[in-house]
C-alpha cells in the first residue's frame, strides 16, 4: 500500500464494476435478441418463451440470500470472480441447445437460463457490497448509479452487436460470444479487485480519506472467524419499515427493466413490424438515455448531498420523478410512427435510469456484518419481478393478442413505486442491528446514518 500521495484507486475499482455489470447484462439480454428467431426455429408459442424468459429470474431470486451471505463469508473477490466463469459458461453454453431434438433443446435451454441466472446471484450484492467499502457516503450515490447504469449500456453497446449476429450468422452464435467474453474477464477480475486495505496500489492517504468520510473500509473483517453472519438478521430487515418499502419499490422498478430485457425486442418485431437487425438497433436507444438517467440521477442524488440536504431527500427525489416519467411508455398504446413510440420508450427508459437508485439506498442502509446478506435480500425483492413480468406479459399477450395491456401493466408498476417510496420508506439511515439482548452492535459512526 503506497502511502507518499492521494491515489484514486476507487475509480479503478468503479471501472471494474462498471464493465463486469455490463457484461453481466449482456449476457441477460441474450435471450431477447434471440428470442424471435429461436421461436421460430424450436416452434414454441408466447407462453413457452414467457417461461423460458423467467428461467433465469427463478434461480437469480433463490441464490440472492445464499449468494449474499457467501460474499459476507468468504469477501467479494472469489465469490464475484467464480461467478463470472460460471454464468459465462452457462450462456457459451446455451448456443448449442440447437443442435438437440426441439423438445430436448426447450428444457436445455430453461435449465441454462436457471443455472446463469443462479450463478449472477451475487453479482449486484457484491457491487453494492464494494461501493460500501470503497466510496465515501456523499459518492456513493454516483458510484451505485455509474455501475447499475451498465445495465442500460449494455444494451446500447450489445443489442446492436448481437442483433447483427444473429442476423448474419444465427442466434446461436449470440450466446458463444458472450461467453467467451465472460470467461476471459473472470481472470481479469481476479487480477484487479481487493479489499481497500488490501490494494497494491492504494495510498494510506485514500484510505483514510474513504474511512473518515463513511466507506466501510473494514468490511471483510467484521466477519473473521465468526462463521460468516447470524440468519436471524434478516428477519430484523424484514420488520424494518424503510427496508420493506424499499424492497417493494426495487419490485416495480425491475418489472419495468425485466420488460425492456425480455419482451422490449419481441414487441417491436411482432407489434411495431420491425425486422430482428432493426430491433436490435432501435432497443438500443432508449438503452442510451437510460444510461444518461442513471448517472444523472447519480449525480444529482450526491449534489443534493453535498449541498446539505439530508439523504432521504437526496435519494428519493430523483427516484420519484424518474418514475414518473417511466408511466410514459403507455403512449405507445396511442401513437402509430415509430419514432414516437421509439421517443417514448426513450423517454421511459430515461426516467427508469434517473430513478434506479435503490442500491445506493441500501449501500446506505445495509449494516457493515451483513452488506453482502442485505443487498442479497434486497435482490430476492427485487427479483420476483424477473419471474413474474415475462410470465404475465406472455398471458397477456396470449389472451389478448396485443402488447397494449402489457404496457399498461409496465407503466402501473412506476406508480406503485412511487407510492412505495413517498408513504412507506419514511427517512433513510443505516440499518442497526440488535443481538439477542437487543443491544445495538452495529458501528453507527458512518455519516451514512444521517438523514
Amino acid at each position: 500500500m503506497g502511502d507518499a500521495k492521494k491515489t484514486h484507486v476507487r475509480y479503478l475499482i468503479l471501472l471494474m464494476l462498471f464493465l463486469v455489470t455490463t457484461i453481466n447484462y449482456a449476457d441477460r439480454a441474450t435471450i431477447s435478441i434471440a428470442g424471435s428467431s429461436m421461436q421460430k426455429d424450436l416452434g414454441i408459442d408466447a407462453v413457452t418463451l414467457g417461461y423460458i424468459f423467467s428461467a433465469f429470474g427463478w434461480a437469480y431470486v433463490i441464490g440472492q440470500i445464499p449468494g449474499g451471505w457467501l460474499l459476507d463469508r468468504f469477501g467479494s473477490k472469489r465469490v464475484y470472480a467464480a461467478g463470472i466463469f460460471i454464468w459465462s459458461l452457462f450462456t457459451l453454453l446455451q448456443g448449442f441447445v440447437g443442435m438437440m431434438p426441439v423438445a430436448w433443446a426447450v428444457v436445455t435451454l430453461f435449465v441454462l437460463r436457471f443455472m446463469v441466472g443462479f450463478a449472477e446471484a451475487p453479482s449486484f450484492p457484491g457491487n453494492a457490497r464494494i461501493v460500501a467499502a470503497w466510496f465515501p457516503t456523499a459518492e456513493r450515490g454516483t458510484a451505485s448509479a455509474i455501475f447499475n447504469s451498465a445495465q442500460y449500456f449494455a444494451t446500447a453497446l450489445f443489442a446492436p452487436l448481437m442483433g447483427w449476429i444473429v442476423y448474419s450468422f444465427g442466434w446461436e452464435h449470440v450466446f458463444v460470444v458472450m461467453g467467451v467474453l465472460g470467461i476471459v474477464f473472470a481472470g481479469i477480475w481476479m487480477k484487479t479487485i481487493y479489499n481497500p486495505k488490501e490494494h497494491p496500489r492504494v495510498s494510506a492517504a485514500e484510505i483514510e480519506h474513504i474511512a473518515n468520510n463513511g466507506g466501510l473500509v473494514d468490511m471483510d473483517q467484521a466477519n473473521k472467524g465468526k462463521g460468516g453472519p447470524k440468519w436471524n438478521y434478516i428477519a430484523q430487515l424484514l420488520t424494518n419499515r424503510m427496508m420493506v418499502g424499499v424492497y417493494l419499490g426495487q419490485y416495480c422498478i425491475n418489472a419495468i427493466t425485466y420488460f425492456f430485457l425480455t419482451w422490449f425486442p419481441v414487441y417491436l418485431v411482432q407489434e411495431r413490424g420491425m425486422t430482428i437487425l432493426k430491433a436490435g438497433f432501435i432497443a438500443s436507444l432508449p438503452a442510451i438515455m437510460g444510461f444518461v438517467g442513471g448517472v444523472l440521477g447519480g449525480v444529482i442524488s450526491d449534489w443534493l448531498l453535498r449541498r446539505g440536504h439530508s439523504l432521504t431527500l437526496a435519494r428519493k427525489l430523483p427516484i420519484v420523478c424518474g418514475l414518473m416519467l417511466s408511466t410514459s411508455m403507455v403512449l405507445c398504446n396511442y401513437v402509430s410512427a415509430e419514432w414516437m413510440v421509439v421517443g417514448f420508450m426513450t423517454l421511459a427508459f430515461f426516467g427508469k435510469g434517473l430513478g434506479a437508485l435503490g442500491w445506493a439506498v441500501v449501500s446506505d442502509t445495509s449494516p457493515k456484518q451483513i452488506a453482502g446478506l442485505s443487498g442479497g435480500l434486497f435482490n430476492t425483492f427485487g427479483n420476483i419481478a424477473s419471474i413474474t413480468t415475462p410470465i404475465v406479459i406472455g398471458y397477456i399477450i396470449s389472451a389478448t393478442g396485443s402488447f397494449k395491456w402489457a404496457l399498461v401493466y409496465v407503466g402501473a408498476n412506476a406508480l406503485v413505486a412511487v407510492f412505495s417510496y413517498l408513504f412507506i420508506v419514511g427517512r433513510i439511515q443505516r440499518v442497526v442491528l440488535k443481538d439477542e439482548h437487543g443491544q445495538a452492535i452495529n458501528d453507527q459512526a458512518s455519516p451514512a446514518s444521517a438523514s
